[in-house]
């Protein structure tokens, strides 16, 4: 087998940890490890019959949907997984965009359950769907003993946030090296307890599990929906695993600190590290997030800010641990002022990556002091190429995308080249400009898109869309407007409120600002 399939399976069949996961009850079911590897090898067989060099994983996160990534590993297949319909969406409409976007990147067998496999089954085709209830049970008695050699493990779903979804194949190597890199600067082993309510679809969801699998850590996995529908659960969560590690989006950390102040009843004392990656990180709202939480045993110094991109299998730079949230307080520029702004710090590189910020052209930016350019990164854990692309070579710098900086104590990032929005020949970064206006009554926090519309508009300048809940709409945009102003030195040029849900996401929840600009285009 290959040295990640070979790597898991010592790790998996060599502990008595395992996972638990959330049933539709809210009780926590507990399978070990090794259970979970026997049933990974007969999905790897079922796999194997069916001959299939890439496969598709569709549904909760129960043990048999767990067991399938490994299974696809053990088989020398490449994983793909894929969201389940979203709320108010057609779910036959559902079932064939996905049975699409898995052919077009060569998946030819599907696991599934529950009401997504029967939906998969109705318009599957050349693709053949298995139920993972069936093709993941517990019972065996030989070892499967698969290919050596795989070109891709993993084929993962970029984002989409500022443009067209790609798909990056990350080949078992660099998929292990990654890894192996968050298990060493983490220090993950038996003794750790990891909690995640991360959609696995995602790359820090399923970096999440494996780096658990890998590590020997006991893991509880709860589903996406389930925090989605509850947030403040994950507390609840985190206080019946006593989990040591955990990890969420910036939106998570926000929405818990900034209505905390009525919660109590809760232990997070032996949390250790709390990742914060897959979007901007908002170093105001985390630090409120670690204050509102001190009461119940939290340790600041477990803040963790990083940095990842599907296309370095997750994990670019990842803080040293208990060294907490660290800020870079730079001077902004504007028309009303000289004022101070503080970003985040990501920590340096995990082993075997590199990290640069290419100022060879320069982005002119709001921001002084620091010398800004496009992040770049390359090492042992980045793709081999995108699908339907040529490859590339891990050790050549990769552009992202990203603007940042570097420090002492490691990467900063200020926003993405492509948002940036120009006005009266500054450039503003909209993640700062959004952060600002979600501080307005009534607005929703994380909900928030700024947004240029270029000089070809008939109003050319800044534009805010904004969910809003409340009854003075009026009230609420002028002070977004006067809010914006005083800050930036930029009146907006129109501030637009929508309902609770209107702004497009991409699959994981993130804003997808060109969508947004798209959508607005006749409002503007």
């Amino acid at each position: 087998m290959t040295e990640l399939a070979a790597a898991l399976s010592a790790a998996m069949t060599g502990t008595s940890t395992g996972v638990a996961v959330l049933d539709g009850d809210g009780d926590w079911v507990r399978h070990p490890w090794p259970e979970v590897y026997a049933r990974a090898e007969n999905v790897a067989e079922r796999i194997a019959d069916d001959e299939a060099a890439a496969v598709g994983v569709v549904g909760d996160p129960t043990v048999e949907f767990l067991a399938a990534i490994p299974g696809a590993f053990i088989a020398g297949a490449a994983v793909s997984i894929l969201p389940g319909p979203i709320r108010r969406a057609d779910p036959d409409q559902w079932a064939r965009t996905t049975l699409e976007r898995f052919r077009s990147i060569g998946v030819t067998s599907v696991f599934s359950h529950g009401a997504e496999l029967a939906l998969l089954r109705r318009f599957a085709d050349t693709v053949v769907v298995h139920d993972l209830a069936e093709a993941a049970h517990p019972r065996r008695s030989t070892t499967f003993a698969g290919p050596d050699r795989a070109d891709v493990a993993i084929l993962q779903g970029t984002a989409g946030s500022t443009g067209t979804p790609r798909t990056a194949r990350i080949s078992p190597a660099a998929s292990l090296a990654n890894l192996r890199g968050l298990v060493d600067r983490v220090d993950i082993d038996r003794h750790c307890r990891l909690h995640s309510w991360l959609p696995i679809y995602h790359d820090m969801g399923l970096t999440f599990v494996l780096v658990a699998m890998l590590g020997q850590a006991d893991l509880w996995q709860a589903p996406t929906q389930a925090f989605a529908g509850s947030p403040f659960s994950w507390l609840k969560w985190l206080t019946e695993s006593r989990a040591t590690v955990t990890a969420a989006p910036n939106m998570a950390y926000n929405l818990i600190g900034k209505y905390a102040g009525s919660l109590s009843g809760y232990d997070l004392s032996n949390l250790g590290f709390a990742l914060n990656g897959g979007e901007p990180v908002d170093s105001e709202g985390y630090q409120r997030f670690a204050d509102e939480m001190t009461r119940f045993g939290f340790n600041p110094a477990s803040l963790a800010p990083s940095y990842g991109l599907a296309e370095s299998t997750c994990a670019v730079t990842i803080p040293e641990l208990r060294t907490g949230l660290r800020v870079d307080e730079v001077t902004v520029t504007s028309e009303a002022g000289n004022s101070t702004r503080c970003y985040a710090v990501l920590g340096h590189p995990i082993e075997g990556m590199e990290v640069r910020c290419n100022t060879d052209q320069r982005h002119a930016t709001d921001v002084a002091g620091r010398e800004i350019g496009e992040v770049e990164v390359r090492g042992s854990s980045l793709m081999t190429g995108y699908v339907g692309h040529g490859r590339i070579d891990p050790q050549e710098w990769l552009p992202t995308g990203d603007l940042g900086y570097l420090t002492d104590d490691g990467l900063v990032v200020c926003g993405r080249a492509k948002e940036l929005i120009t006005v009266a020949g500054r450039n503003l970064f909209p993640t700062e400009i959004e952060r600002i206006a979600a501080q307005i009554d009534g607005v929703r926090d994380g909900c928030v898109v700024a947004i240029g519309t270029g000089e070809a508009s008939a109003r050319p300048g800044l534009v805010i869309a904004a969910e809003f809940k409340g009854d003075d709409e009026p009230a609420a945009r002028s002070a977004v407007v006067a809010r914006v102003a005083s800050q930036f030195g930029v009146v907006p040029a129109d501030v637009v409120l929508l309902k609770p849900g209107a702004l497009p996401r991409t699959s994981s929840g993130k804003l997808r600002r060109l969508e947004a600009k798209r959508t607005l285009k006749g409002a503007i």
